[in-house]
């Protein structure tokens, strides 16, 4: 029988994704070999990125079941909420998992402010972990880290590493406008591009948006009347499809650059005007539709055959890689220990700390100090491939960390990113 995603669903299982774990491994423990794991998942399912969320329990379930609902020898009991992107709901569903649903552990959440806030709330926690779900905002790990907190998904900032260099260096494009969400996630994809554009002599122009937004047709005239010569989007979700189609029908020419979330399935998988401008779009990111690595094809295939006939897209989503690559770091943590959560979870803890796999992009990934990832980043474009607009890398910078290989005090002088603090800093 296939489960159904729904909002509160309590699931038994577990994963069947090959993971390697860190580097030592622990003796069985004392435990109660019958009681469940109880993993708590928050996902957007409501709100401006609630395709994104869906995914996330998709491909969390399609690796669950490859495990035969076992992980470590004990069963999973794996309970959802529902958030909307909004980071005071998130939290409030993160607090039910953990004070009425007595879970674990929680894999979660999905947008930016709400990693935040559960970031916040984890270090007021004995005994549990929160695994980040795909929230991306740089300052959830770079600043004021929480030791109970865990993020095996590369972060915003990360995934645009090269892609300010490739506008400015090889497009040879000077002049770019810059239409973002005006919260923590794109402040960190703005961050990321703006370092490497204007330090290669690239001038920005910002429009800010909120999460949200259903007009923009006074920044789309701005924009129009600019001396820009690209238009970079960092919106993502029902945000993302609203400024592109009314920019298709305000005849929007200028050539496209896009925030990583703009470039994914989500995006790609929607009918309308904004299609024909799109393809040709150059974007980074942690994964691509097309990706010549076996382990992606393999990913995808199985993904296709669990979902395409249940909702699911023809490639899995930016959102659901980062779910499913952040249940790679629980399964590696829970086997190193023989799945004994015991001493508040201290071991469990330290092995996640030290896990070492390959996500499903094939990419390595591991921790760094502050329990952030470590990974693979993909320059992508968007082609008509197979009757379809694909995502397809061209270029793969490996083992990127979270600032970009300026050494950390210089990176932290520059402070955290915001809609002032864009990052746009000439050499």
């Amino acid at each position: 029988m296939k489960t159904k995603i729904t909002r509160r669903t309590a699931i038994l299982g577990a994963s069947a994704t090959a993971v390697a774990a860190g580097t030592f491994k622990l003796a069985a423990p004392a435990i109660a070999q019958n009681a469940p794991i109880k993993l708590g998942g928050v996902a957007t399912l409501e709100g401006p990125f609630a395709t994104g969320g869906q995914d996330g329990y998709r491909c969390v379930t399609m690796e669950l079941e490859r495990r035969n609902w076992t992980i470590a020898g004990r069963r999973v009991e794996f309970i959802r909420e529902s958030s909307n992107a909004q980071a005071d709901v998130a939290l409030a569903r993160a607090r039910k998992l953990i004070e009425q649903d007595n879970v674990d552990m929680i894999l979660g959440p999905l947008s930016g402010a709400e990693g935040i806030a559960l970031r916040d709330y984890s270090r007021t926690l004995t005994g549990k972990s929160i695994i980040n779900g795909s929230s991306g905002a740089a300052d959830t790990t770079l600043r004021n880290p929480s030791p109970n907190f865990f993020r095996f998904n590369t972060d915003g900032t990360q995934w645009m590493a090269g892609l300010g260099n490739h506008v400015r260096r090889v497009m040879n494009i000077q002049d770019v406008a810059i239409v973002a969400g005006d919260y923590a996630f794109p402040y960190a994809q703005v961050f990321g591009f703006n370092i490497e554009f204007c330090r290669a002599g690239g001038r920005v122009q910002h429009y800010w948006a909120p999460l949200g937004t259903t007009d923009f047709g006074a920044q789309i005239a701005q924009i129009n009347r600019s001396n820009a010569r690209a238009l970079v989007v960092v919106h993502g979700g029902t945000d993302g499809l609203a400024f592109m189609t009314q920019y298709a029908q305000a005849g929007g020419q200028l050539p496209l650059i896009g925030g990583s979330i703009m470039a994914d399935a989500t995006m790609l998988s929607s009918r309308g005007p904004h299609r024909r401008l799109m393809v040709g779009m150059i974007s980074g990111g942690p994964i691509a539709d097309i990706n010549d690595d076996p382990m992606w094809r393999d990913y995808v295939a199985r993904y296709r055959a669990r979902w395409l006939n249940e909702g699911g897209f023809q490639s899995p989503s930016i959102h659901g890689v980062n779910y499913a690559t952040n249940l790679q770091g629980i399964i590696a943590g829970l086997e190193a220990v023989s799945g004994d959560l015991s001493g508040n979870q201290a071991a469990f803890q330290r092995a996640m700390s030290a896990a070492k796999f390959k996500n499903p992009m094939g990419a390595d990934v591991s921790l760094d100090h502050n329990r952030q990832a470590v990974s693979d980043i993909f320059l992508n474009r968007i082609e008509e491939r197979d009757g379809r607009a694909q995502t397809v890398a061209f270029e793969r910078a490996r083992q990127i960390n979270q600032t970009l290989g300026v050494p950390e005090a210089q990176f932290m002088a520059l402070g955290a990113p915001s809609r002032d603090n864009p990052g746009c800093v000439a050499a």
